[in-house]
């Protein structure tokens, strides 16, 4: 499994989900939605300036007139990301993307009380790698929004990261709890926490997969390394899923695939009613339509609303 299979698996469904882009006008997210109508995935409705998106879109040679496409004015980034977020949140789309918009503007919006797209729980970053060396996707979190969480939100963390794999075809991910050694040192938070995590899994506090930790890095994804440290478990050296005991730890790790690895990948923000891109503006077009095609698999409701 590749992340070309999960554009693959998606455009065998023959229904259109619709994505809502806060402040459009933006070239590499165009370029991304350019793609996106080529492979026939998704429809858009760009909420921004009319005319700065035209413009660019242009350039790019992207067709706005085309059925796939509606741009509503937006009078500023707030707008913009208020208008996304409640045709999502009112059904009449599926994902909300982020644009040209600050991230602190959009979220804002997202957990609008009245509006917004609150569950609950927790949200969390989940990022599905595409590494060239390794056998299988490799699923990162969280290494974009909870900077250091307890346990309790390393759960929901987790529970995210699992409904994010069983949408992507991983029945039952295998999740590794990422410390820097693999035994209980009450001294080392993460060794605790991965421990509890554990257990809370085997108990059935945490659904849909299988946890292990304490592990470190090496253990979670090498069975070389795993069988030198003597660890026998159903996840040491074949995690699918790797839960970061800090945002630092998965912030390291996230740009450590790319930069050295050259790993292709796909994000969401899980955990709120519908999936949130939230790409950085360094990201590819490349990354930015990967992690389009995450969001419309792992998305759930049809919209009502035909562009």
């Amino acid at each position: 499994m590749n992340l070309t299979s999960l554009l693959d698996k998606l455009k065998e469904n023959s229904h259109q989900k619709v994505v809502a882009v806060a402040q459009a006008a933006d070239k590499e997210v165009l370029k991304a939605i350019k793609n996106a109508i080529e492979h026939g995935i998704a429809k858009f409705m760009l909420f921004g300036d009319v005319q700065e998106i035209r413009e660019l879109a242009s350039n790019i040679g992207l067709d706005v007139n085309n059925k796939h496409i509606k741009i509503v004015h937006a009078k500023s980034d707030q707008n913009a990301a208020e208008q996304a977020v409640k045709k999502v949140h009112f059904g009449e789309a599926h994902v909300v993307m982020k644009g040209k918009v600050p991230t602190k503007v959009l979220l804002k919006e997202i957990l609008h009380k009245d509006y917004g797209l609150r569950t609950g729980k927790v949200l969390s970053h989940v990022a599905v790698f595409d590494v060239p060396n390794q056998d299988r996707l490799l699923i990162l979190t969280d290494a974009g929004m909870n900077v250091n969480p307890d346990l309790e939100q390393k759960a929901q963390i987790t529970q995210n990261a699992v409904e994010v794999a069983h949408k992507i075809g991983i029945d039952n991910p295998k999740v590794a709890a990422l410390s820097a050694v693999e035994v209980v040192n009450p001294s080392m938070q993460a060794t605790l926490d991965g421990a509890a995590l554990t257990q809370m899994q085997k108990r059935g506090q945490i659904k849909g997969c299988i946890v292990d930790g304490p592990l470190a890095f090496d253990n979670a994804i090498s069975l070389e390394a795993a069988k030198e440290k003597g660890i026998h478990s159903e996840v040491a050296g074949k995690a699918d899923i790797l839960l970061v005991p800090t945002i630092e730890t998965g912030n390291a790790l996230y740009k450590s695939f790319i930069y050295f690895a050259n790993a292709k990948v796909a994000a969401v923000i899980s955990g709120a009613a519908a999936p949130i891109v939230l790409t950085s503006r360094s990201d590819s077009f490349e990354s930015k339509l990967y992690s389009l095609v995450l969001a419309l698999l792992t998305a759930k409701k049809d919209s009502e609303e035909e562009i």
